[in-house]
């Protein structure tokens, strides 16, 4: 069984909760995971900032933190917060048919992959985080935006 727990804490954008479910679900059919419970807040800048603050001792606002909440083989329990505001201020800087939501998207993907052990920390790494990234939102039928590899310098 999967549980998908959605707390809007946020108020500047409407999101479609549908397709954040779409998002946990089509990272968790990319690993084959058919156990889960997923927490998702959508929170503002000076709430993941105290929370980033707090758990990884980064004294500054950040896009998505995923905290993974079990060891277990059988079933993936996390939580992933992730900043609205961050959202609306990066995808202002994409050029095309990019908006806030689907940048919201992109870190509901990224905080998963990072539960299920994509990690971003060296270049390698990162470029097979990005190619998740892309075949992830590819499944729910939003094409990435030219320049998202560019992010950080890498093509995936």
């Amino acid at each position: 069984m999967i549980e998908i727990e959605i707390a809007n804490e946020q108020e500047v954008l409407e999101i479609s909760e549908e397709l954040i479910r779409a998002a946990v679900l089509a990272v968790l059919a990319k690993d084959q995971i058919q156990e889960a419970e997923m927490s998702i807040a959508l929170v503002d800048d000076p709430t993941i900032h105290g929370i980033n603050r707090q758990f990884l001792s980064h004294d500054y606002p950040t896009d998505v933190i995923s905290f993974p909440l079990s060891d277990s083989p059988e079933k993936l329990e996390g939580e992933i917060v992730l900043s609205v505001d961050t959202a609306i201020r990066e995808a202002g800087k994409v050029e095309g048919n990019w908006d806030a939501q689907k940048e919201v998207l992109l870190y509901v993907i990224h905080g998963m992959l990072h539960l299920i052990s994509f990690d971003d920390h060296d270049e390698e790494d990162l470029i097979e985080m990005r190619r998740g990234e892309v075949e992830c939102l590819r499944a729910i039928g939003i094409e990435p935006p030219v320049g998202l590899h560019d992010r950080d310098g890498e093509e995936a």
